[in-house]
């Protein structure tokens, strides 16, 4: 049946896939395997529809899709975003006085933030002054975000002239994040959600803040209604924890095996990492056989 694919071992038909980028899509060195090509287009050819769901900005998202066909559906800024056939559908921004608020906390703790704007999705980053060259996560991040960054004089007075950002972004050493998120979370409170996304290997994190309710799984619900799929069959693949209700609510939910360990806890099946094929693996288990 063209669309609709049976997993062996629950009976569940996969009709949409729904794919985080970084740490799951991409290899360590940022590229789409062969093998993972392969399976998403036949996966495509049967039916299955996909969808990539990632806390990237538009122009980082499309560097991806030009691998995967120009018109591939996104959700972008984890969920705050939707994009299908290169058109917005639903934009959900930070009001200006969370955003704000955020940044002042985000100054006591001596964090830099960085506003993600376009309403458009242009993608553009808005930040204050520079970033300390020791905060190698953000000064990597902006220098491959050129030339959609902005620099201005205060971060305050620039949302009271021009408006809500989509989120505000925070990163830097784990432990500075770890500690950041619990000061954002009580400043806030319902005036915001906070997502958070760990590298542990790597020692750093980031802390979004985000307007109330908007996550990818609530991104995805959205689209599953569009389309008219259903939370059962989607087969739903991430790493981290900005993915982890994405993947509790999907008919089928898996963890990549270069996730952080804490969400190996969670209970839900295990992948090889995205160095081993891991998407590959389950597109194959769940879609091709």
């Amino acid at each position: 049946m063209a669309g609709a694919h049976r997993h062996g071992r629950a009976d569940v038909l996969i009709r949409l896939l729904a794919l985080d980028i970084d740490g799951t899509l991409l290899r360590s060195d940022k590229t789409i395997s062969p093998r993972t090509l392969v399976a998403i287009e036949a996966a495509q050819q049967r039916g299955v529809r996909l969808v990539l769901v990632t806390g990237r900005r538009m122009p980082g998202a499309r560097k991806v899709t030009r691998q995967l066909g120009e018109q591939v559906p996104l959700v972008l800024h984890n969920g705050a975003l939707i994009v299908e056939d290169g058109k917005i559908v639903r934009c959900r921004p930070l009001a200006r006085a969370a955003a704000a608020e955020a940044v002042r906390i985000g100054r006591a703790a001596g964090a830099d933030a960085v506003l993600h704007c376009g309403l458009g999705g242009e993608g553009w980053l808005v930040l204050e002054g520079g970033v300390h060259p020791s905060n190698t996560l953000l000064a990597y991040y902006l220098d491959k975000a050129h030339p959609d960054v902005r620099t201005v004089d205060d971060l305050l007075a620039w949302l009271d002239e021009d408006g809500d950002p989509i989120q505000v972004m925070f990163g830097g050493p784990l432990a500075e994040m770890e500690a950041l998120g619990p000061r954002l979370a009580a400043g806030l409170g319902d005036t915001a959600r906070l997502e958070r996304t760990v590298y542990p290997r790597e020692g750093v994190g980031l802390v979004d803040v985000m307007t109330p309710g908007v996550h990818k799984a609530e991104a995805l619900a959205v689209l599953q209604q569009r389309w008219g799929y259903t939370a059962a069959e989607t087969l739903a693949i991430g790493d981290n924890w900005n993915d982890h209700e994405m993947l509790l609510t999907a008919g089928v939910g898996y963890v990549m095996g270069n996730a952080d360990k804490g969400l190996h806890a969670l209970g839900l099946p295990l992948l090889p990492t995205n160095d081993e094929d891991g998407v590959a693996v389950a597109i194959e288990r769940h879609i091709l056989t």
